[in-house]
């Protein structure tokens, strides 16, 4: 049984975000013939401009039913107003199943859709779509989020994920591992969206402490506390938790963890070193204090990552 699937776009959509899962539809198609029918579609119809000012040509929004509606996300989502009509008909087209790439969630929860509902979106509008619609259960770290019916996915390639995920769902395990295969990606990708923040990477937002991360970087063995970060800033520990805080969105502490997370995946991954030993040159001293570090940055133990990682 073909499902017919309608994958939206609308001016400004962030191409791969739409690009991305068309790719994996197409692909399970040929492993399983006559599994999807996929449109695309846009209020009105015709050549819609992305971002990048690359278009694609899509059909009207059609009165369904479908199998699965699938919203892109993108830039022009900042201008809400302007996606009234695709708010609209999300809400009461008839479909087995509602999904968001990217920022597409904000229209799912302009719809009410995602009132009481679990769901994820690109970590740098997490902030914003916090603020607006606290009725959603947010969950920033998610790569993909399905709550019954409802899906959604972090970040643009996150689009990818999701549409893997619902061809596992659809089609088997079988199918979405091959796919993943020809597209040369992770079936499932390990942790969370997290670990592709820049902000702490970058010194915040101003670039204010970017020497200090550098430094901090050089020395994750030894002890970093507050008034050793504070001392080196030439500030008060105080002030200086204060305006850490408000320059990268996180505290000190937070903050070394996160770059003791980076070169202890980084040496996971990559190197040979025993686990124990990784625990101590990154500065997490305990083997037990990584680990638990890990499930909560990648919700898998540093064990479970090299192995994916040699795999």
């Amino acid at each position: 049984m073909s499902r017919d699937l309608a994958l939206v776009i609308f001016p400004g959509f962030q191409i791969l975000d739409a690009a991305g899962p068309i790719a994996v539809f197409e692909i399970a198609e040929r492993y399983r013939p006559g599994g999807y029918a996929l449109s695309l579609q846009a209020p009105g119809g015709g050549e819609v401009a992305s971002s990048s000012g690359v278009r694609m040509t899509a059909a009207p929004l059609g009165p369904g039913p479908f199998d699965t509606v699938m919203l892109s996300g993108g830039d022009g989502t900042r201008a809400l107003a302007d996606l009234a009509a695709i708010t609209a008909w999300v809400k009461v087209v008839p479909a087995r199943r509602r999904a968001s790439v990217c920022s597409g969630a904000y229209m799912l929860a302009e719809a009410g859709l995602l009132d009481g509902r679990r769901c994820t979106t690109h970590w740098g509008r997490t902030d914003d779509f916090a603020r607006r619609y606290p009725k959603a259960k947010l969950d920033a770290d998610r790569i993909f989020v399905r709550d019954g019916d409802i899906w959604t996915s972090a970040g643009i390639t996150a689009g990818i994920d999701l549409a893997l995920a619902l061809v596992e769902d659809d089609l088997g395990a079988d199918v979405a591992r091959r796919v993943a295969q020809q597209l040369v990606v992770h079936q499932r990708r390990p942790g969370g969206q997290s670990q592709f923040s820049a902000l702490v990477d970058l010194g915040g937002r101003t670039g204010r402490f970017a020497d200090l991360m550098d430094w901090m970087r050089a020395h994750l063995a030894e002890p970093l506390t507050v008034e050793r970060l504070a001392d080196r800033a030439a500030m008060s520990p105080r002030n200086f938790a204060r305006a850490f805080a408000a320059e990268t969105g996180t505290t000190p502490a937070k903050a070394v963890e996160r770059l003791r997370l980076e070169a202890a995946r980084t040496e996971v991954e990559t190197g040979r070193a025993p686990i124990d030993h990784v625990a101590g040159l990154v500065g997490f001293g305990d083997p037990e204090r990584m680990r638990r570090a890990f499930l909560r940055a990648f919700g898998q133990p540093p064990q479970a990552l090299r192995r994916a990682a040699r795999a």
